[in-house]
């Protein structure tokens, strides 16, 4: 009965910043700004997506998923950590966490699968123009973005059940800003085979694929604009896929260090490694979501007039 009654958590408690008080309420100020950036800019990019006809295409009906996504993303779990940081509320129930856990992880695969599907989107778009709306047409598109969806949802069922079903004894101290599933594998005081056998093929799965895809992809645009005579042709090409592909550099290197990287790193007396981690995590947590809708809206001229189109028919209302 004592063995049972120690393998039971009921609530975990969350680490975050606490070696470094000073600079707690610094670090507040600056991710409650960046939560506001990231609901209002991927709002408008949302809003103006399904509002100006000019943006009711493929490549912009992926980008107001990926906007929506990344609000999603962060709603749950930048609210709890704003509290955490002002008012030193650091617990957070087993359900709580099982949540924040599920919709970090779906959020996290559903974009991978995105990010591939925009590629794939824009190699026909560059490389078969003719075919592009036959290719690419309504049922097409929305059918990719519910594979997204539904896949990211199925893989986080999978990892969030076997994560959250391991014994803990009595350790339920997080050394992280939220439930993140390799910092709370680490708490596990069972054999964790299962898990790492699944995250690998995961991996797989949602890492190393849609990658692919993206990198035939560009390599397949890259010889079709360089055959291109017109060089405010290539110049177009260019700008088109520039966006997408800084998003990507900047997803897929934040989330490679996270998860995909050896195991010899993972030793738990690392304090520096460990708050590296965590930052890392922040970054792509909070910092990625925020660049996105800058970087699409200051890439692309129709983005721009979208907006200011919107926004001077409100001001006319």
């Amino acid at each position: 009965m004592d063995k049972i009654n120690q393998t039971f958590v009921l609530e975990f408690l969350l680490l975050g910043l606490s070696g470094y008080l000073k600079i707690e309420v610094i670090y507040f100020a600056l991710i409650l700004v960046m939560y506001l950036v990231i609901l209002i800019g991927n709002g408008v990019l949302i809003i103006a997506s399904i509002f100006d006809s000019h943006l009711h295409t493929p490549m912009y009906f992926f980008l107001g998923n990926l906007s929506f996504l990344d609000i999603c993303y962060t709603s749950s779990s930048v609210p709890s950590t704003l509290v955490s940081l002002i008012s030193k509320k650091r617990n957070i129930s087993f359900s709580g966490c099982a949540v924040q856990m599920f919709f970090g992880f779906a959020m996290g695969s559903t974009e991978c699968f995105l990010l591939g599907m925009m590629a794939f989107d824009r190699y026909v778009a560059i490389c078969n123009p003719l075919r592009y709306p036959i290719i690419m047409n309504k049922v097409v598109y929305v059918l990719m973005a519910c594979v997204s969806w539904l896949s990211g949802g199925i893989n986080s069922v999978v990892q969030t059940s076997l994560a959250m079903q391991l014994p803990f004894c009595e350790n339920n101290v997080i050394n992280h800003f939220t439930c993140e599933i390799l910092a709370v594998l680490k708490l596990a005081c069972a054999d964790i085979s299962l898990n790492i056998i699944t995250m690998t093929i995961s991996n797989m799965a949602f890492l190393v694929l849609p990658l692919l895809v993206i990198f035939f992809s560009y390599m397949f645009i890259l010889y079709t604009i360089l055959r291109m005579n017109s060089a405010t042709g290539r110049r177009k090409a260019f700008s088109t896929c520039s966006a997408h592909l800084t998003v990507v550099i900047i997803f897929y290197g934040t989330i490679f260090f996270m998860y995909a990287k050896p195991k010899s790193q993972e030793l738990p007396g690392e304090n520096k490694l460990q708050t590296s981690d965590k930052l890392i995590s922040l970054f792509y947590g909070v910092v990625t979501p925020m660049l996105n809708p800058i970087i699409y809206s200051l890439r692309n001229k129709d983005v721009k007039a979208a907006v200011k189109y919107l926004l001077n028919r409100k001001l006319i209302q």
